[in-house]
């Protein structure tokens, strides 16, 4: 793994494979359909390469559909592009492994994503594929007791030998799921991406991987106030939503970092 700069606009972080992610890249995690296409045009026109999306996020489709758009205007290349998804948890079995890759190929209108993710260790049961969150009469969650890593890593190596992703990794997994998957892999996984940020910096997981060639993508690195949105107002008094942006002791440290970046 290493990092090296393409210009002062293209930094990358480089795979044990080879493959090149670029350090920077767009989240789209509740971006709804109408605010991708204006959000994805101007990440472009800035400079950005890496899109990153889910299946769960609802907006592959948008994606899409701005890409070929973009594509079409010779604004940017498919091979410019770094776009990552990934597998759904109502889709934690390795017979769903392939089907859900397919549709998330087929909504972004792409022939392969460069990487794609187990997006959480714990699956959900899939009461139908548009119910990406099942719950029962009660109202809690269903989780799906039956999920295997061991059997969904050896199906996502499969999609790297079918060309329908050029890297595979994982997300949201802590140290012991992630040496299961090491355990046996045949394909390691390259990238983990997980929270990380001034409150919850994960040193230890971040050793770990470094340790193990695996690379780290931060979601929310600088928090997650949308994300009350998400879970719904009942839940809001059991989250600290404080913005690390107005955090005195972090806006002095952001203002040097902005005026390097700028500089």
């Amino acid at each position: 793994m290493s990092c090296k700069k393409e210009g002062s606009a293209n930094k990358y972080v480089q795979y044990f494979n080879g493959y090149k992610m670029p350090i920077v890249g767009l989240g789209t995690f509740l971006g709804t359909s109408e605010e991708m296409e204006k959000a994805i045009e101007v990440a472009i026109d800035v400079g950005y390469r890496h899109i990153d999306t889910a299946f769960a996020y609802r907006n592959e489709s948008a994606i899409g559909n701005v890409l070929q758009k973009l594509f079409k205007m010779n604004k940017v290349k498919r091979e410019e592009l770094f776009i990552v998804t990934k597998l759904p948890p109502i889709a934690l079995r390795a017979s769903d492994v392939n089907r859900f890759l397919r549709m998330s190929l087929e909504r972004l209108q792409l022939d392969y994503v460069d990487l794609y993710l187990v997006h959480t260790p714990c699956g959900l049961v899939n009461v139908n594929d548009n119910d990406l969150f099942p719950v029962d009469a009660n109202g809690c969650v269903l989780l799906d007791t039956t999920t295997d890593h061991v059997s969904i890593w050896k199906e996502m190596e499969k999609q790297v030998d079918l060309g329908l992703t050029r890297s595979i990794g994982l997300s949201n997994f802590n140290t012991k799921q992630i040496q299961r998957v090491l355990d046996i892999a045949r394909i390691r996984p390259v990238n983990l991406q997980i929270e990380c940020h001034a409150y919850f910096p994960q040193r230890e997981l971040f050793d770990y991987c470094k340790t193990n060639e695996i690379t780290v993508t931060a979601y929310a690195p600088i928090g997650s106030p949308g994300y009350l949105v998400f879970i719904g107002a009942t839940d809001a008094n059991k989250v600290d939503d404080s913005s690390l942006l107005d955090d005195p002791a972090l806006k002095p440290q952001i203002g040097r970092a902005s005026c390097r970046e700028r500089v």
